[in-house]
């Protein structure tokens, strides 16, 4: 009897599709993708895809941006429930305030935002590139939205520029306190800590390393640490433990799961293969304005 992993293949190729997930997604999704990696890697994947269909194994912010980057190719989000709380904190009109209170800023918006703030944006950024994008701008003011958290983290790295933060956040990386990391800390004292710049500076100043999700890979595997404690979400862990399963592997704190990545399931995937749905459709304008932030990022 052909399993459901042969009917999204055996699809797959028969649409010319691409299955795209991030690594925050369940691993046996993660299996079926013919790329997995963090928001970044996945906006090159998808500008440079050369398929007629992309299935976006991931959340709303996350498609749209691969439709913002691919106007004429069908983009499909699996789950049309599969949301960013993040995302939804700053709105259009809310850039446009913090512009007219801050006329020479250069506004950064994280690609966690959805495609009507990066049309109001000058630039975007992902966790990887955020430093390098601020750095980049010749302005001394920026508006950095929706993360606050990054924000500040970009500030702290960055002295001579004066970063005017959003007060959005990450609900999955803001809820990870300090007694957590005292908690996982004194269970395991020779481990090497890698968390994400999502989580609250208090956070960031008790780790070892702070980096995107594809930099706490890189560094988890490249470590010679046997034990490694993973501050962001725990798809990444998995991912980790597949790759390496040498390494011990441990998840900074168990709330560090996101509902909204765990939703898609491989019947899903599926029925958004057989169905085409959800696919996500933007106005010609909003995509236009919203490429030019995004394609900067890209430039960067």
């Amino acid at each position: 009897m052909e399993s459901i992993k042969d009917k999204i293949k055996k699809l797959k190729k028969e649409k010319n599709a691409l299955i795209l997930a991030h690594y925050y997604q369940d691993i046996e999704i993660q299996d079926i993708a013919d790329f997995v990696g963090d928001s970044f890697e996945l906006a090159k994947k998808a500008k440079q895809a050369k398929e007629n269909i992309i299935v976006f194994c991931g959340v709303h912010f996350m498609a749209e941006g691969a439709k913002i980057l691919n106007p004429e190719k069908t983009v499909i989000l699996p789950v049309k429930e599969a949301g960013c709380p993040m995302a939804d904190m700053a709105s259009a009109e809310d850039v446009i305030v913090l512009k007219e209170q801050y006329p020479d800023a250069a506004v950064v918006t994280y690609v966690n935002s959805t495609a009507d703030v990066k049309a109001v944006s000058d630039i975007c950024c992902t966790s990887s590139s955020a430093l390098k994008v601020v750095g980049s701008l010749p302005n001394k003011q920026i508006i950095f939205v929706p993360d606050e958290n990054l924000g500040q983290y970009v500030a702290k790295q960055i002295k001579d520029k004066e970063v005017i933060t959003f007060k959005g956040y990450c609900p999955v990386h803001k809820r990870v306190t300090v007694q957590d990391v005292e908690e996982v800390r004194e269970e395991l004292p020779d481990a090497l800590m890698l968390v994400h710049p999502e989580c609250t500076p208090e956070v960031l100043d008790k780790s070892d390393f702070i980096g995107s999700t594809s930099q706490i890979i890189k560094k988890a595997l490249e470590s010679e640490s046997k034990n490694i404690i993973i501050g962001t979400e725990v798809g990444v862990v998995e991912y980790l433990k597949k790759k390496d399963p040498n390494k011990n592997y441990y998840l900074l704190s168990p709330k560090m799961t996101c509902i909204n990545m765990k939703k898609t399931s491989l019947k899903d995937v599926l029925s958004a293969l057989k169905n085409s749905e959800y696919e996500i459709n933007l106005e010609k304008e909003a995509i236009g304005k919203a490429y030019n932030s995004l394609n900067r990022m890209m430039n960067v």
